[in-house]
This record gives C-alpha cells, structure tokens and sequence, in this order.
C-alpha cells in the first residue's frame, strides 16, 4: 500500500492538473449545459460553475467546510426558485460538470487506485451539494405553495363573505312573496284537486325554493346540519321519484332503485333529502344529453364501517381532470350551471363525519355517499 506521502504527492499532481485544465473543463460545461434565456440569474450560472470549481480544489486539499458548500447551494436554490426555473434543468447541468471532470481525470496520469479515491472524493462533493441545493429548493418551493394556497383560501373566503351578504338581501326580499306563492298554491290543489298543472306548479315552486336555499348554503362558513334523526332512505327515494316525476317520463328514463326497507341513516332528514334530490336531478339532466336507453340507478349497501348510497347514470362521463374539481363552490360542467350544487352536497355530508366521491367513465357515473356505520 502507498504511503500518506505518495498520496499526497499524486493530489498536488492532480491539483496541478485541475488548474491547467480549469478553463478547458469550465467552457465544455457552460457551452453544453441547459440555460433558458428567460433566466433573471443567466449571467450568475457561470460564476456558480467557477466557485463550483474552487471548492473541488479545496476539498481535494482538505480545506473546505460543509458551511461553505451549503451556503453556496442554498444561494443557487433561492435563484432557481426567483428564476422559476425546473429543479430537473439544475440537476441535469450539475451531472454534466460532474460528468466532464471524471471522464477527463485519467489525464493526470494518476495510479488508478489513487484516482479513484479523488474520484470518490469529487462524486461525494457534487452529491453533497446537489442535496443540499434540492432540499432547500423544496423547502422555498412548498412555501411558495403554502402562500399561493393561503391566498386562494383567503380570497375565497372573502367571496363567501360578500356573497352572505347580497345573498342575505336577496333571500329576504325573494323568499317571502315565494313561500305566499307556495301556500296559495297548495290552497288551489285543495280546494282543486284536479285542477291541471297545479303539481307542476309545486315541483317548479319547490325546485325554486331548493336553489336559493342552495345559494344561501353556499355563502355560510358553517352549515346547520338540523335535527338528527333516524330516518329510511327508501322512503326518501320514494318522495324524490314523485318530486321528479315528470321529469323522468319526459326524458324516458329507467329508474332503478335497489335499496333494503330497513336501510336507515341517522341525520338530519331534510339536509340529506337535499342533497340526494341534487344527485338524483344532476343524473337526469346528464341523461338528457344521452339516447336511448337512459338508466338511473341507485343501490345501498352497507360494510363493517361505512354506509353506502349509490346514484350512477349511464349519461356522458365527467372528464378525469374534473372529478377532483367538480366539488368545488362556482365549478360547474354545465351550461347554465350555478356550480353549487355539489358543494352543498359535499358541506352537508361531512356534516355527519362522511364524504362524497364520484367516479366517471364512458359506461356509467357514479356518486358514492359514505357514512360512518352508525
């Protein structure tokens, strides 16, 4: 085995080395690396790739600190992150200065065993600061994120706050002269009962009530979830049928409902009526857009933890990059679309400790109801 002294020797020779070569390595590296023009640091990269440079000569003469490696990659890191420039163009040319020392360090005429140990030495460094630089790059990014989403979150609160207040004017001038309106037309069917068009006219006053309820729902932070109580969901499908009746002859579609008599949920039956009334009218107005056959469909099931409500269409399927985006409050697919609805739906669900998810494809969409098996 060599001696320290031998060794020592062959790192001045390859120091030597370094320096003559420094220019030559430096100009392969900045002529072959990615750099985008829009880069607010562009003029900064080469004087990173010359201290870059440095520091491998001092670590091969023992001299440098991890203090000062960090301290450099952190400072690159910050001017990747107010440059917006792709972490993976970073690494990329960081692997390519890599790449072009040890492919050219056989030129020292070193022993091999002795190169190999300055190559370790060198790998080490570039791996060494690459983790540094990535770390705090993450770091800077995530916070960047945070205050985008803080932002976003604050932003739309402040949406919701001026919509409670128009919608609690409106809701106040608007809901009165409707509720006289309902009740004089629940006096008519009374007092006629075979008077044509006075169910219709209910459907539609109700339908009308339904949506600014939704509207008022939509501008609250918290949702009154109501009296729980224990309730059948058949029973609840059964009203939601004649409520739709029409409807559901107009368009020719099959309703199949495949739900237990003694399936039972505890909640508040009127918040959860609302929000299946709005899955089972969203399904009917997908199928619209469908031929012939339309089919509605809704199943129960329970498992050893959840309750399970099922209402699929075999309407047009709801694009994948929309599935996540379609519970949000003011997204909506449709034309004419509030994009309320299923924001509703989603608040009043995790009232109770469940959740909704959809999932689409060209075959069928389905909305799944979860609760906590009570």
């Amino acid at each position: 085995m060599e001696s320290t002294t031998e060794q020592m020797r062959y790192k001045k020779v390859f120091l030597k080395y370094m320096v003559e070569q420094q220019s030559l390595f430096l100009n392969e590296w900045y002529e072959t690396k990615i750099m985008d023009e829009n880069d607010l640091y562009k003029e900064k990269i080469k004087e990173n790739g010359i201290m870059l440079y440095s520091f491998i000569l001092n670590a091969i003469k023992g001299s440098l600190s991890d203090d000062e490696l960090k301290q450099l990659a952190y400072e690159v890191a910050n001017e990747r992150i107010e440059a917006n420039i792709n972490i993976g163009d970073f690494i990329y040319n960081i692997n390519l200065g890599r790449n072009i020392i040890v492919r050219n360090v056989f030129g020292a005429n070193i022993p091999l065993n002795d190169i190999q140990l300055i190559i370790n030495d060198i790998i080490n460094l570039f791996d060494t600061f690459s983790f540094h630089a990535v770390t705090r790059y993450t770091h800077l990014k995530n916070k960047v994120i945070e205050e985008k989403n803080t932002f976003i979150s604050e932003n739309h609160r402040d949406k919701l706050a001026v919509l409670g207040q128009i919608s609690s004017s409106f809701v106040h001038e608007f809901r009165n002269p409707l509720t006289a309106v309902m009740g004089f037309n629940k006096l008519l069917k009374k007092e006629n009962p075979h008077l044509k068009y006075l169910d219709i006219m209910d459907y539609e006053l109700n339908q009308l009530n339904f949506r600014i309820t939704q509207f008022l729902h939509t501008s609250k932070a918290d949702f009154n979830e109501g009296k729980r109580e224990k309730f059948f969901i058949r029973d609840l499908f059964d009203e939601i049928q004649q409520l739709t009746y029409a409807s559901i002859v107009d368009e020719s579609i099959n309703v199949d409902i495949e739900i237990p008599p003694d399936f039972s949920i505890i909640a508040s039956r009127d918040a959860l009526k609302q929000v299946l009334l709005n899955l089972f009218i969203n399904s009917i107005d997908a199928l619209k857009h469908k031929d012939q056959p339309r089919t509605l469909k809704v199943h129960s099931f329970t498992t050893s933890n959840e309750q399970i409500i099922s209402i699929s269409n075999n309407g047009p399927s709801i694009a994948s990059e929309y599935i996540e985006s379609i519970f949000e409050p003011f997204f909506t697919t449709k034309e004419l679309g509030t994009g309320i609805g299923l924001y509703v739906c989603k608040k009043i669900i995790e009232c109770y400790d469940g959740y909704i998810n959809c999932v689409s494809n060209d075959d069928l969409t389905t909305f799944n109801i979860h609760f906590p098996n009570s």
